[in-house]
């Protein structure tokens, strides 16, 4: 078994490379630091990777605290961040994020270990670690966190499972665009967890609610989305969100649907698990009209 050191968090190191050309994520998160961080600021990065977010912080006129357990993250880090002429405002940390306590109060903590559903990478963990420690050290008053917020949404899709003529029904990550090629909506997103970060949250999900199909067609899927809310503008009226890719995961049993035919839905799992954890809990109950039939799985 691979050292969760070596993935860093879990995530391989050529992963976090490929992150620095996402545009979305890293236009995003750019603006949202841009618009929370001043000049003097302290600013924590938990998770630095990279060190792109450190970047941007240092940008706004900020100190930065990077940190990051990942040795090879932060060889890398070092490098590219003297490469970018913003070495002396940044802190390497060579430490576990779960474990850091900054040695002076903070204003912003920024953290970047997310995933579809908060599961897989530890965001919660992480963010909730730091906030019992810092506190017993500072006080009770919290800094500033990016994101502020990630909602977690689910949603009945259709979805094409061939394959070359190969049927094959798995799991699917997609772009999180609302519109895809063999992907067909049969109703609009249910919310089904809130985590503000500031505020105490659970580490686990469980929720029952009931969806009303607005289309007929097969449900065989449902489309998971998370939307991560990195910073709220009081002033502008506005928010400046992240999306991470959607997950797209097959119904053992799928089933033919009318127009406000309704789904009973438990979803049931603990952040920071495995992918496998999140769709396994997944569990619905669909109110049929007499005489409709189940298709073949």
């Amino acid at each position: 078994m691979t050292s969760p050191e070596i993935l860093g968090q879990f995530i391989p190191l050529h992963y976090h490379y490929d992150m620095l050309r996402d545009n979305y994520r890293m236009t995003a998160f750019q603006q949202a630091i841009s618009q929370t961080v001043q000049p003097g600021m302290t600013v924590v990065d938990l998770g630095g990777g990279t060190g792109v977010l450190s970047y941007f912080a240092a940008m706004a006129g900020a100190k930065v605290y990077y940190v990051e357990r990942n040795p090879e993250l932060v060889a890398v880090a070092q490098r590219f961040l003297k490469m970018n002429k913003v070495a002396d405002l940044v802190t390497i940390v060579h430490e576990d994020a779960a474990q850091f306590v900054p040695s002076e109060p903070v204003d912003v903590v920024t953290c970047e270990m997310l995933h579809v559903g908060l599961v897989r990478e530890k965001q919660t963990e992480v963010i909730a670690a730091f906030k019992r420690n810092y506190t017993e050290k500072h006080g009770p008053k919290l800094p500033r966190f990016i994101p502020e917020a990630s909602l977690l949404a689910l949603q009945p899709v259709t979805q094409a499972y061939e394959f070359s003529g190969f049927h094959a029904p798995v799991p699917l990550f997609q772009p999180p665009v609302a519109q895809m090629p063999g992907t067909t909506e049969l109703g609009q997103p249910a919310l089904y967890e809130t985590v503000l970060y500031d505020s105490n949250f659970q580490h686990e999900v469980a929720w029952k609610g009931v969806l009303t199909m607005q289309h007929a067609g097969t449900l065989n899927a449902w489309r998971l989305v998370t939307k991560n809310v990195l910073a709220i503008l009081v002033e502008q009226q506005t928010e400046i969100c992240w999306h991470n890719q959607y997950l797209v995961v097959p119904l053992s049993e799928p089933l033919e649907v009318q127009i406000g035919d309704r789904v009973e839905v438990e979803v049931a799992y603990q952040f920071c698990s495995e992918l496998t954890d999140l769709w396994d809990g997944i569990q619905q109950r669909l109110h049929v009209p007499f005489g409709q039939k189940k298709l073949a799985a």
